[in-house]
Formats: structure tokens, sequence, C-alpha cells
């Protein structure tokens, strides 16, 4: 890459943010001391981690050793590259097959990303060009939640701030072919026929993908969809090349359209199949993406319609853009990676139901390197050697494998056939990854809603506690929702810049709650509720530090330590599934009544740099 910058004659500068990074032992601080450098390292899955030793080189690169002081097993370098593509720049490269957490912190912005290498694996390096935008950078929203772990979290909005939300006012207000009972997604500067665009997207029940001007609200293409029974309440996304967009649409498959005009890629095993069912298998939740070791997987999660009627089976197709292969884990008979029919012979599966269906679907966390989902009512049986897990929060491998016909490990209430009898779904929410350093005693932290009104904090490392899939509890804590109510919803997640601490909000049909995690002297670590309200709503977003919800007939603004209302407006329509977003200065959000609204600071687009080229 910085061979790329110097042949476009640009220069690669220091940070431009005042430092906060303290050097240690442990810590790197690099490029202007913006960036915090902490390595975490085990040589298997089922030692302690370690933290590495930090050595620091130039002003933008250090090593880290493990064993001994003359032994380098890691070198990072991080850059900024603002003037070539907005962006800084991260890049490591190993000596080493143990297990490795790189955690590089943005301390400008408090985000954190993690670069991590499994134990037994060859190190695979890191060029990250994208790593953390540069401040007035035009950046996409590409998936539900902003990231691959679905946080809600948007760590680059620099224009909607605490100084201009109260002047929130519309932008546009534009009426969609049908109701779009999702999230929408975004993507800056595309390049259409009639000049660079930013374009927000959005699903509709009818599995149309529609493609909108960001700015003026005017459509600018739409597809025409398969048909198939029932609906769809699925959010697109926009791939990590910024060439295609992934919808579900009602014929069972999952559709790729060229970005700037909506053209139907057929080719390369495109549309892809995720469900033989489309009658009885809803493709309710989210569409997702992660990117692991230089390959990207699409995620589609399936479960089945409101009443649990009819022979459907939970599951996630994940599909690796690269080739177009795909793998299936059902969360029913999870020793059989196929796509069951309907025909209740040896293509089917005898067990029913334990759906796949919350907001977010799947979640990846790079920690771990794992992805997570959670199911809802159905049998369970893991508990005895078989291989249906209904009621329980699963782990799997980036490309959607499990282990030995089973899930890589599980978390299954001990109260799981109340649940099951009760009509009270674990598997109501994603869990919610909590960006929290390692505690000594946890490395990595999620929180589990569900329709009992109890959140489960959880161990992503050791989800039962007891090593592996197929044991009952093991939850370090429960509390119940503070507002009460079921959670419906995907909880959001932040790291406050002010003192690094971490919180999690929960929005339902009740209200809302924020919740602080709290890390004892001993590491354990503990959810404290330090406020909630009467504002319910969908799942919530955090954009520079504000909290965003949309109800029936309302969207607010609120501060993320207290609850109180910043801003509020009520010109939208009621609110099932659809859930807001922010991006480049302009929140949006769809309704019941089939618009996408979108509001700016005083009304009025706001004037940004264009979207770089990416190299």
């Amino acid at each position: 890459m910085l061979a790329l910058a110097a042949a476009l004659g640009v220069a690669v500068f220091p940070a431009r943010a005042s430092a906060s990074c303290t050097p240690t032992s442990t810590s790197l601080c690099l490029t202007g001391a913006r960036f915090t450098v902490q390595v975490q390292w085990r040589a298997s899955e089922s030692a302690a981690f370690s933290s590495g030793q930090a050595v620091a080189l130039t002003s933008d690169t250090g090593y880290f050793w493990f064993f001994e002081p003359d032994n380098i097993e890691l070198v990072v370098k991080v850059l900024d590259g603002c003037v070539l593509n907005g962006q800084y720049w991260v890049f490591a490269s190993g000596l080493t097959n143990v297990d490795v957490d790189i955690a590089v912190t943005d301390t400008a912005t408090a985000q954190v990303r993690h670069f991590t290498n499994p134990a037994g694996t060859a190190f695979i390096p890191v060029q990250d060009t994208s790593a953390f935008p540069c401040a007035g950078a035009a950046y996409d929203w590409p998936q539900f939640g902003f990231d691959a772990a679905h946080s809600g979290h948007d760590t680059q909005e620099s224009i909607v701030s605490r100084g201009n939300v109260a002047s929130l006012g519309v932008l546009f207000s534009a009426r969609l072919p049908e109701v779009a009972d999702g999230a929408p997604v975004l993507a800056a500067g595309v390049p259409t026929a009639s000049g660079a665009r930013d374009l927000v997207f959005v699903t509709t029940k009818a599995g149309r993908l529609v493609a909108l001007d960001a700015r003026t609200g005017a459509t600018v293409w739409s597809t025409t969809p398969p048909s198939g029974p029932k609906y769809t309440t699925s959010s697109p996304v926009v791939d990590p090349g910024r060439q295609f967009v992934f919808g579900y649409a009602l014929d069972g498959f999952v559709h790729e359209y060229g970005i700037t005009d909506g053209h139907e890629v057929t080719t390369g095993g495109w549309p892809e199949l995720t469900t033989l069912k489309p009658d009885v298998e809803k493709g309710s939740s989210a569409l997702g993406f992660a990117t692991v070791g230089g390959q990207t997987y699409l995620y589609m999660p399936n479960g089945g319609y409101p009443g649990d009627q009819g022979d459907y089976q939970g599951h996630v197709t994940t599909i690796r853009l690269s080739d177009g292969s795909q793998k299936v884990f059902n969360a029913n008979c999870s020793d059989r990676t196929m796509h069951f029919d309907a025909s209740g012979g040896a293509s089917d599966c005898p067990h029913v139901q334990t759906a796949v269906w919350a907001r977010a679907g799947v979640v990846y966390d790079p920690r771990t390197g794992r992805v997570y989902a959670a199911t809802g009512n159905g049998d369970f049986d893991g508990n005895a050697g078989g291989h249906d897990w209904g009621d329980t929060v699963f782990a799997i491998t980036p490309d959607g494998a499990g282990s030995g016909g089973n899930p890589l490990d599980t978390y299954t209430p001990a109260s799981y056939q109340q649940l099951d009898d009760s009509d009270l779904d674990l598997g109501s929410s994603a869990p919610a990854l909590l960006p929290i350093a390692d505690t000594r005693v946890v490395h990595a932290l999620a929180v589990q809603g569900g329709k009992d009104a109890v959140l489960r904090l959880l161990d992503l490392s050791n989800l039962s506690g007891q090593g592996g899939p197929g044991h009952l509890g093991g939850e370090l804590q429960t509390v119940p929702v503070p507002q009460g109510g079921q959670v419906l919803t995907q909880p959001a997640v932040w790291t406050n810049p002010a003192d690094g601490s971490v919180w999690v909000f929960v929005a339902n049909g009740i209200g809302a709650s924020g919740l602080q995690v709290v890390v004892g002297a001993g590491g354990h670590p503990t959810l404290a509720a330090r406020w909630h309200n009467g504002i319910n709503g969908s799942s919530p977003i955090v954009a520079n530090g504000i909290v965003f919800i949309a109800g029936s007939n309302r969207i607010a603004a609120l501060d993320p330590t207290t609850g109180a209302t910043l801003w509020s407006d009520s010109r939208i329509g009621a609110i099932h599934w659809e859930s807001p977003i922010v991006a480049n200065g302009v929140l949006y959000i769809t309704d019941e009544s089939g618009m996408l609204t979108a509001y700016a600071p005083g009304g009025v687009a706001p004037s940004r740099t264009p979207a770089p080229q990416r190299p």
C-alpha cells in the first residue's frame, strides 16, 4: 500500500489527533500516539490468555514477544491513509502459530478492532486498509447493526452530534413500493450512471430490493422480485468490495445485484439457495457478513412464521463470496449439513422449530473467531447426545461449520423446558457482543436477551463454563430487563470514550434501558442497570455518543448515560421491526406506512468530504 501511495504521489502522514495513549510494557502507542495496540496470546484454546510484551520500533511500528525477549513473535504497524482512502490502516505479521488476539484502540473515538489468529494455524497476515475512519470522510453502513457483530454502534459518525441533534428536521420522506419491515443499509459514493451518489437500500416485505438516493429519496433502481409465498422482514447487505448488494427473496434464495444499477448476477452459483421450504421457513433476520482470513462469508438465517406452524427447522446458510460455495448448519439434526425438504423422509428432519429468527441473525466475534446465533422454541437433547438445540446459544466457525455433528460450543439455560413449554424463546434476540477487554477471568463477553424478560451475561470463550456443547446453565449473571418485558429486539453496545466504560442498551415494547458493565477487583464482570424509561421501540443504535430509538409514531435521541431525551419527532408511522441507521449526517427510518424518512440537522443535507475511492 505504501508503494501504491507513492505511485499516486500521496504521502502517508502522522495522525492528526492529540495523543492520549500511554505506552506500557504491554501496550504500544502508534501513529502520533493515537492508537493503542495490545496483544493477548495462549498456546491452546484450553489455556489462559497472557499479555504480549511490547517493544516500540518507530512512531508507527512495534513488535511483541511472548516467551523470551529475544524471540520476536509479532510485528504491528498502524498508518494514516486519510488522504488516500479516508482510513487508517493496520498491518501485522507473525512468526507464530499460537492463539493471538490483537486489540487496536483508536483513543480519539474509543473504537476497538480485534485481529485474531487461531491456535495451531500459521499466522495469517493482517492487511486492513479500512481499519479506522478518518474524521469527516464519507462512510458506509453496510449491514444490520453497522458491523459484523451487529453491535448497533456507528463508530464513524461525526456530523450529527450533541450540539445539533435537537435541530434534526425532515430531509425527505419517500414512498416505497411496499413496506420495508427491517433496517436500511447505505453505501457512499456509488458510481451510478448519473454520477457518484450515496445510496440507501431496503428490502421490502415482497422481497424487492430498492435503491434510493440517500440525500433526496429518489428511487435509483428497484428489482422485480421473484414470486414466492408469504413475506420477509429481512435486511440487505452491501458487500465489502462495494460492487454488489445482497437481498433475501420469497423464493427461498439470496440474490446478488449490481450496486450501480440493480442488475442480477446469475452465474457462480447465484442466486443461492437458503431454504427448500419458503412457505414455512421464514427469512426473518437480517443478512450479515464477516471477513475472516481473507475470505468474506455471507450469512442467512431461517426460522418459521408466527405461530410456529409446519415442518420447519431453524438453520444458518453460510456462503463464501469468493466462489459461491456454501455450508448449512441445522439447529435441528445438526449432524446433517443439508437443506431439508418437506418430504418427511430421509431428506427431512423429524424434529421441528428451533428457529434462528433474531433481528440480528448471526453475529461474529473476532476475539474468539466464532459466529454465534440463538434459537427459539424447539426440542433440546444436546445434553443426552442428541443433535437438537432448542432455546440455545450456539457457536460455529466463520465458514458455517460445527464439529462432530454439533456446534463448537453452546449455552442452554437449565430452564429450557419451561421456556419451550411457555413459548418464551431464548433466541428472540441474538447475543450482544460486549466490546470489553480481557477481564482476567473472561476473554470475551455477550448479553443474551429473551422472551422471559431476563438478560444473561455469557462467556463467549466458554459459553456454559463447562467446555464444549451440550451442557446446561453456566451463565455468569442473570438480571431482569430493567424496564420489564420481553426482548424481541437487538440490543446496542457502546464504549464511552470519556472513561472507557462499556454499555448495553435494550429497547422493547415497554421502554428502554441502559446497563453498564462493571468489572470487580477479581476481574469478574457484572451488569449494572443505570437507567430506564418508557420510551419504547425497536432495535436501538448509537452514533457519536447518541442513542436513537424508533417506536410507533415517534423517533427519539437519548443521552446514553442518563436516558434523557435529547430530541424526538412524531412524523413517522407505526413501527414493527423497523430500526434506524445514521450515516454521513443523516438519520434514516422506514415504517409500516411504507415510507422511508430521513432527518438531517436543520432539515438540510450536510456538506461533507466526498467518499474516497478505494485503492
